[in-house]
């Protein structure tokens, strides 16, 4: 067995981290010090997502609302990442589920996420994207 680290291990690295970029891109003050690259480089070819709301988006689709939306929230935007667990997997692929909790705007949110990631050794975790499914634990308030 060769000191790699696990395929969860990776893709659980990569959800944080992929996180992280979007709390940095999307709050104002931080924007300039993150590059998109990062993101379309982990965004896997025919990547799509099921959005909270049952919207399914393509990887263009994706890619192009993460790329108007930079800069779009205040200083006090977070997003923080709980209870990350595997689920399914094989050599090269897994599906990791995980809860998305949200500060926008001073309104909470929380979602159900699972995700499809395979392996890929041009990405930063060794992974890549290639399905998002979200659903609303709880809604921002109004």
């Amino acid at each position: 067995m060769s000191g790699e680290p696990s395929l969860f291990s990776r893709a659980s690295a990569e959800v944080v981290d992929l996180h992280r970029f979007f709390v940095d891109w999307f709050a104002a003050a931080r924007a300039n010090s993150v590059e998109l690259g990062r993101f379309e480089a982990v965004m896997g070819e025919g990547f799509a997502m099921v959005a909270p709301n049952g919207q399914i988006l393509d990887r263009d689709a994706v890619v192009d609302h993460v790329r108007t939306s930079r800069a779009t929230c205040d200083d006090g935007f977070a997003i923080s990442i709980e209870d990350i667990r595997p689920g399914w997997q094989d050599a090269d692929t897994i599906v990791v589920f995980y809860i998305e909790a949200q500060l926008r705007a001073g309104k909470y949110s929380r979602r159900q996420s699972s995700a499809v990631f395979t392996t890929s050794s041009s990405a930063p975790n060794g992974v890549e994207w290639r399905h998002l499914h979200e659903t609303w634990l709880q809604v921002p308030e109004s």
